[in-house]
C-alpha cells in the first residue's frame, strides 16, 4: 500500500507551467492568492478556432494530466476572436478522413471521445464561456464541461449530419438528452440546426448568459468562488454526478453515503466546522 501511495505522489504535479502547443493555457491565482484556474482559449480565430488532430490529442492528454495537478482547482474553457470553437477543420481533418481506411477512422474517433471522457474523469469543474459559433466537436467540449456561460451571440449547433455523419458522436447521444431532454436533443442531432441562445438557456444548456464582452470575466469569476470551496468534494461531486447516471436510485443513495462519509473525515469539513463555531468564513485548503 505504501509503495502505492509513493506512486501516486510521484504522478503529482503542479500545472501553472505547462506549455501548450496547440492553444493558449494561462494561469490565475484565487481570491486567496493560490495557482488556482486554468484557462484554456482555443486559438485560431481566423477560422472560428477548429480543432485539428494534434489539439484534440493535446486537449485530450491536458485534461487527463490534470488528475495530477496540485494547483489547479477549476478549468475554464473559452476561445479567441468572438467564436468558440467552429469544430473540426475542414482542411486539417473532414478532408484526411475521407482517404482514411476503417481501423484508422476508428482510431481518430475513439480519440475523440476519449477527449470527453478525459473530461469527465478530471475532478476539476469545468466551465465553458462561450460566444458566437460553437458547433460540432465545439459543442460537445462545451456538452462536456460541467458549466456553460453564453451569450446572446452563441449560436450552438451539433452539425453532423450536414456532413453525411450521425448524431451519434463523442457521446451526442447519451449527454445531450439528459441535458435538455429527448425530444428536443433529437430534433438538433436529426437536422443540425442552430440552437439559439435563448433556447439553450431555456432549456438549461446554459446556466446563464452575458454580453459578449463579459462572458469569459464571469466565467472566471465562478471558478473563482468554486476555487474558493473545498476542492476534494468538488471532486467527489463531479465524479457521482457522472456515475450515478448509470445507477438506480437506492445504489445511488449508497454511493453518496459512502462518498459523504469519506468527506467527513476530511482536513476542510473540520475548517468549516471550527469557522462556524468562530462565527468566520472557512478557508478551505482542499484536503
Amino acid at each position: 500500500m505504501s509503495d502505492v501511495k509513493l506512486t501516486m505522489a510521484h504522478h503529482k504535479r503542479p500545472f501553472a507551467n505547462y506549455e501548450a502547443k496547440h492553444f493558449l493555457w494561462s494561469v490565475s491565482n484565487d481570491a486567496q492568492g493560490r495557482p488556482s484556474i486554468g484557462t484554456i482559449t482555443l486559438n485560431r480565430p481566423d477560422k472560428k478556432n477548429p480543432l485539428t488532430f494534434d489539439s484534440y490529442a493535446e486537449l485530450r492528454d491536458l485534461f487527463r494530466g490534470l488528475v495530477y495537478a496540485t494547483d489547479i482547482k477549476t478549468v475554464v474553457v473559452t476561445g479567441a476572436g468572438g467564436n468558440f470553437c467552429s469544430g473540426g477543420d475542414v482542411h486539417e481533418i473532414i478532408g484526411p478522413l475521407t482517404q482514411m481506411s476503417v481501423p484508422e477512422l476508428l482510431d481518430f474517433t475513439r480519440m475523440t471521445g476519449d477527449l470527453v471522457k478525459a473530461m469527465r474523469a478530471c475532478p476539476q469543474p469545468i466551465i465553458s464561456a462561450i460566444d458566437g459559433i460553437c458547433a460540432g466537436a465545439g459543442a460537445m467540449v462545451a456538452l462536456a464541461s460541467d458549466m456553460r456561460l453564453g451569450t446572446p451571440q452563441t449560436k450552438t449547433a451539433f452539425l453532423f449530419v450536414r456532413v453525411g455523419l450521425a448524431g451519434a458522436d463523442m457521446g451526442a447521444c447519451t449527454l445531450l438528452p439528459r441535458m435538455i431532454g429527448q425530444g428536443r436533443a433529437s430534433e438538433l442531432l436529426y437536422t443540425g440546426r442552430v440552437m439559439t441562445a435563448e433556447e439553450g438557456q431555456q432549456w438549461g444548456f446554459f446556466n446563464a448568459l452575458h454580453d459578449g464582452g463579459a462572458v469569459l470575466s464571469a466565467a472566471q469569476t465562478l471558478a473563482d468562488q468554486i476555487a474558493c470551496g473545498p476542492t476534494f468534494a468538488h471532486g467527489v461531486t463531479k465524479k457521482l454526478l457522472h456515475q450515478e447516471w448509470n445507477m438506480g436510485v437506492d445504489e445511488a443513495i449508497e454511493a453518496e453515503a459512502e462518498a459523504q462519509a469519506i468527506c467527513m473525515q476530511t482536513k476542510d469539513f473540520r475548517r468549516a466546522y471550527d469557522a462556524f463555531v468562530a462565527k468566520q468564513k472557512p478557508v478551505f485548503k482542499g484536503d
